[in-house]
């Protein structure tokens, strides 16, 4: 089966189109969750993604917050003040789906988290001693995270030995091995310095992942943020991908 990996859209509906339309031929797709946030377009995202075929989905923080289980004091003024626009935005169809969505997913050798395996929401997996800890609760040989908007992935290549961070070949189709947490990077919104749109191809027949990135119109996003009236900082970091 080869599975479209995306994370962090962030109602960001040009970048996800972007991708689709991208995207080498898939038969699944595995979202691991914050369709929601920064972004100004919660409900056509939402809406978007329950088309896609075969569609596993995780919330992410800021699915949790938009329907109202996170407080906004979790989060710094500019991204509350999204939450805040976003829960006035969202139709109650689409708050109901974000409601059903799980926090983690045990699917073959593959465990799906949006933060992390051990702390599924929260826990951001930047460094290989937080790598390490989540390797040690590992139920399955490979994990899928995002939440840290940064395309990553870690190794642990024996039981007795420290995770490695490894670096990302854009493009090009690397075989897995036991051990391994993999971040797809962020759809709509890359804090990575290439603004760039992110996300991975898995094929778990043959065992491998692609990392690809594709140019999005990022002046449209732009001025529906400025039409929404949300915070300057999402408009501005779109253009560098912080």
């Amino acid at each position: 089966m080869r599975v479209l990996v995306i994370s962090d859209i962030h109602a960001n509906i040009t970048a996800l189109d972007a991708i689709i339309d991208d995207a080498p031929s898939y038969n699944a797709v595995w979202c691991l969750g914050d369709i929601v946030g920064y972004g100004p377009d919660p409900n056509v995202c939402i809406e978007r993604v329950q088309r896609l075929p075969e569609l596993l989905c995780l919330i992410g923080n800021h699915d949790k917050a938009a329907i109202g289980e996170i407080p906004l004091s979790r989060f710094n003024q500019d991204a509350g003040e999204v939450v805040a626009w976003t829960q006035r935005e969202l139709k109650d169809e689409n708050k109901a789906f974000l409601q059903t969505l799980p926090s983690k997913i045990q699917v073959e050798e593959f465990t799906l988290a949006h933060g992390s395996p051990n702390q599924p929401v929260w826990e951001y997996i930047l460094d290989p001693v937080t790598a390490d800890r989540n390797f040690d609760e590992l139920e399955n040989d490979y994990a899928l995270v995002g939440h840290s908007h940064l395309p990553l992935i870690f190794h642990k290549p024996f039981d007795d030995s420290f995770a490695m961070l490894r670096p990302i070949a854009w493009g090009e189709i690397m075989a897995l091995s036991p051990k391994m947490i993999l971040n797809p990077g962020s759809v709509g919104q890359p804090r990575d310095g290439d603004p760039r749109a992110s996300y991975a191809i898995l094929d778990t027949e043959k065992m491998t992942w692609e990392m690809r990135r594709i140019v999005y119109n990022i002046k449209a996003v732009q001025s529906r943020i400025n039409k929404a009236g949300l915070p300057e900082r999402q408009r501005i970091r779109l253009d560098a991908g912080w």
